[in-house]
């Protein structure tokens, strides 16, 4: 192998291998699971098998046969598990607790059957992509009905995205980039011959690498949110029982437990303790009490400062704030003037 080949097979390897370890993070590490997550890490992973697989059959043509049929029933499931984890994070109500099992053990079974039948080894020209050349053809056929599903299901955020991106959410951007990462891998394995190998798994590579950028970008500010299915509740209300049983729970994180001292509190932290959903809580904030949660939270942080500054003379009003939940003194100071109508060291000089 010449120093070429030597590159591409690393970089080419470095996606599918990067591909692999991402995928059993959101499998299995991720602080969330869900069926979001699960499918996620399931597309990557079988997106990087698929790779794996090409990298070695270019390099290593001795590679066995019932690994090439493994990367090939990954090629199949790539499809399916795109649309599934675009559907379940758009319409998570939409997709049934088993309902996902048709779009994958059809495929299973049929690979099964056709592996058995008609191994690569002996019928490597049934498994091309090229008419009369049905398995191929099949192949490609399928995953390429279910590119264009999923494109389908978000028709209205890709245009978000591109020509309306001042309304665009995080989480559009994530399932764009996700949606069309896999649409660059079909390309180049669909419409090219023998580089259509290298193609793809330096287009997984190329993909993956932008996915992980603006995971990491995105971390600092929003953690991985994004990543997570938004359920919308429209024009429906939360009923008066329910929002007075939210108001009792709150009370009690925020005036008995005393959670709004954490600096580092999140909506989907208090969502996770309530055990409720994150957008249910939002929808709380926002419909009933007319406030957001930073606004809210900011009440009980700044109602506290008041009190530490009219009892305390110790600490600066630097520290109050920082014990009160604050991370920096421009955020206590703009959050304390914004409820107060003044700042810190001017509510403690009219004690005076």
């Amino acid at each position: 192998m010449n120093i070429s080949n030597q590159l591409l097979f690393f970089f080419s390897a470095l996606g599918a291998f990067n591909g692999l370890f991402l995928s059993i993070y959101f499998a299995f590490f991720i602080k969330r699971k869900n069926r979001s997550t699960y499918f996620l890490a399931a597309l990557l992973f079988v997106i990087s098998f698929r790779v794996t697989k090409s990298v070695f059959l270019t390099f290593y043509p001795g590679t066995s046969s019932t690994f090439i049929h493994l990367g090939l029933l990954a090629c199949l499931l790539i499809g399916p598990f795109l649309y599934l984890y675009t559907k379940v994070t758009i319409k998570p109500n939409r997709v049934g607790k088993y309902s996902w099992l048709v779009h994958v053990i059809p495929v299973t079974i049929f690979m099964i059957i056709a592996g058995s039948l008609f191994p690569y080894r002996e019928y490597a020209y049934l498994w091309w992509r090229m008419l009369p050349r049905p398995f191929g053809v099949i192949r490609s056929l399928q995953w390429t009905l279910y590119v264009f599903a999923s494109l389908y299901l978000i028709r209205g955020i890709i245009k978000k995205v591109f020509f309306d991106n001042k309304n665009a959410t995080t989480q559009d951007f994530w399932l764009v980039t996700i949606n069309l990462g896999n649409v660059i891998i079909w390309l180049a394995y669909n419409t090219t011959q023998y580089t259509s190998y290298i193609v793809g798994a330096l287009s997984f590579s190329f993909t993956f690498y932008v996915t992980i950028f603006i995971w990491f970008y995105k971390r600092r500010q929003n953690s991985l949110a994004f990543l997570f299915p938004v359920e919308k509740y429209g024009s429906k209300k939360i009923g008066k029982s329910e929002t007075e049983k939210l108001s009792r729970q709150l009370e009690k994180l925020f005036v008995e437990k005393e959670l709004y001292k954490d600096a580092t509190l999140k909506l989907p932290d208090v969502a996770k303790l309530l055990e409720v959903n994150t957008s249910y809580l939002s929808q709380y904030f926002n419909d009933n009490l007319g406030k957001s949660f930073t606004s809210y939270i900011n009440e009980y942080r700044i109602e506290s400062a008041s009190k530490m500054i009219q009892t305390n003379n110790v600490l600066t009003l630097e520290a109050i704030g920082n014990e009160c939940g604050f991370k920096s003194n421009s955020s206590f100071y703009s959050a304390f003037k914004k409820i107060k109508g003044m700042t810190p060291a001017q509510y403690k000089k009219k004690l005076l």
